[in-house]
This record gives structure tokens, sequence and C-alpha cells, in this order.
């Protein structure tokens, strides 16, 4: 079978944790040096909004820079360029990935509105990658959903490109695009009694998982409401979302606490995979379903639970508790 020219040449993780996306501005050299001692799964150092436009070219060479200089040990590393649109995308990227692409895990897209955008960021970095003897298609893409347009196109947009690591939704831009009726990002427009996010969120997440990507909840602009954040986030946890960008170093820990199971929904899901292994086993009898305590469990539970321990190793919980086969 033939390769992608995007494909690299070794595996990458393209689930990595991205629990607290943190954003910073490219242009601040106090907050990128900040940004480094900071708890985030992810930093993503912004070209775009965060960054006036006369600060951007300045902005570039900075965060090479830091890039390149800076202890991002344990982060994944983000730049967001601008979007298409503007004159000033393709020279975010050449001046960001040719001088410092070995240091970058990925470049997060704004305002994607069809897979073609996504198709010609692949083409530009397998170019960059080509000329500076990177390794080819290791960088890669998250995509941000900031408008109408770009949701009715989200499917095709997930199937853009091997890079394409997250689908993010950008509720600010988003709710202007609509005509939402609200000022405060994130939180539901007055008048409307149900979740106007609902259907938003959904359709990410559903075009995400298609193609086994992770979707990543916007930011929450209250920067010092951490109870409304949890809040906001919670609901996005609670669909099956993968983290949530962060504004400020106090909504961080929340981030990390809301996007990760509880110490006893990890241990029970860690119990449910060391039973069903047992219990399938010879010695466990080659059993397709079996009781664990008073619960029946199966193939199906095996799957739930994959995903609830996934998260707990990835954000580094550990077992408090242990498997005990019955006694025969």
């Amino acid at each position: 079978m033939t390769s992608h020219p995007s494909a690299p040449a070794t595996p990458v993780n393209r689930l990595r944790p991205r629990r607290s996306c943190l954003a910073v501005p490219g242009s601040n050299p106090r907050f990128l040096e900040k940004a480094q001692g900071l708890p985030a799964d992810q930093v993503f150092l912004d070209l775009e909004d965060a960054c006036a436009p006369l600060a951007k070219p300045e902005a570039r060479h900075t965060i090479v820079k830091f890039l390149n200089e800076g202890d991002w040990t344990g982060k994944t590393r983000v730049v967001r360029v601008n979007d298409w649109t503007t004159h000033w995308t393709y020279r975010d990227v050449v001046t960001v990935v040719e001088g410092a692409g070995p240091n970058l895990d990925c470049i997060m897209l704004p305002k994607v509105q069809d897979a073609s955008q996504v198709t010609a960021l692949d083409l530009l970095l397998t170019q960059i990658e080509k000329t500076m003897g990177f390794e080819v298609g290791r960088i890669g893409i998250e995509a941000q959903i900031e408008n109408a347009k770009g949701l009715v196109n989200v499917d095709e947009i997930a199937a853009a490109s091997p890079r394409l690591e997250t689908i993010i939704f950008g509720p600010a831009d988003f709710m202007a695009s609509i005509n939402m009726k609200s000022l405060v990002v994130g939180e539901q427009p007055p008048g409307y009694p149900a979740d106007a996010y609902h259907y938003i969120l959904m359709r990410i997440l559903m075009a995400a998982r298609t193609h086994n990507l992770q979707a990543i909840d916007g930011p929450y602009l209250q920067i010092k409401n951490v109870d409304g954040f949890r809040a906001v986030a919670r609901r996005a946890a609670a669909l099956g979302f993968d983290g949530k960008w962060v504004l400020h170093p106090g909504q961080v820990d929340a981030a990390n606490e809301v996007f990760s199971p509880s110490q006893e929904d990890y241990d029970h899901a860690e119990l449910i995979l060391d039973a069903y292994e047992y219990f399938t086993s010879e010695a466990g009898g080659r059993k397709g379903s079996a009781m664990l305590g008073d619960e029946m469990i199966d193939e199906a539970s095996r799957k739930m639970a994959l995903v609830i321990a996934g998260k707990g190793r990835a954000a580094g919980m550990e077992r408090t508790s242990k498997f005990e086969p019955p006694a025969a």
C-alpha cells in the first residue's frame, strides 16, 4: 500500500494528553517564560488573536527562540498561526517551522472552513520538512472550527490529512458567526432553556471520533470565575471531550481535574480490565461474561473500561486496589 506523502517515517502519538491546552501570546516573553513551569498538558504559542497585527512579525521570531531554548518537558508544543484568509499565514508557518521544526509538535490552524485549507497546510509543511531535512509528517495539525461553514464541513475537515490530531471548538467566533444572543463566551444565551452548544459539541465529537482524533473544547473567557469554568468543562467532559483551552494559570488545575477520571472510577476501570482478562482465560473458565462483585462484565464493559483506564494512565494516576481471582 502506498504511504501518504505526509505520513511520518516513524509512528507519532497523535493521541497525546490534552486535558489542559494553555494559550500563550507569542509576543509576550514574560508569559512564554512562565508557561514553561505550569502543569498544562499542552501549550500553544499564539500568533493569531492574542497577537496584535503590528506585533506578529517579531512574535514569530520570539516563538522560535522560546521553542528552541525553553524547557517544555512533558508538554505538547503547538503554535497557532493565522487563518488562510489573512496574508500572514504562509510566513507564520515558514518562519516557525523552518526555525524550530524539531522542537514543535503541531501547528494549530484557526477558522477552518473546508478540507482544502487543511490540505494546503499539510502540503506546505511537507515542502518545508523536505527542504530542511526534517522527518516528513511528524508535525501534526490541529483544526479549529469557528463558524457555521466549518461545522457543516467538519466531517471532510476531519478526514483531510493524516497529520490531524484534534478538532477544536472555537466558541467566540462561532457565536458571532451564527448571531447567538450572548456576550459571555461559553455561557448559555438568555431565553433558551436547554444547552445551546450541545449540537455543536456533539457534531465536532462525532467527526473527531470517526477519524480517531481528539476533541477539544474552547476557552472560557471569565478567567477569574473558576467555578463557571468547571461547570462548562464538566459539560464537555461528560460528552467525551478530551480537554479544554485554558487562558489563565488558575484554570489549569481545574481542567486537569475535570478531564481526568476520579480515583474511584480509575480503580474500577482497572479492576474490570484485570477481571475480564482473568475470566476469559483458561484459568478463569473461558467465560464471555462474569460477575465482578454485583456487576456483570463483558466485552462491552472492557471497551468502556479501556477509555477510563487510558485517561487515568495518561494523567499519571496510580491504582489503589488490586484484582484478586475468586477462591476455587
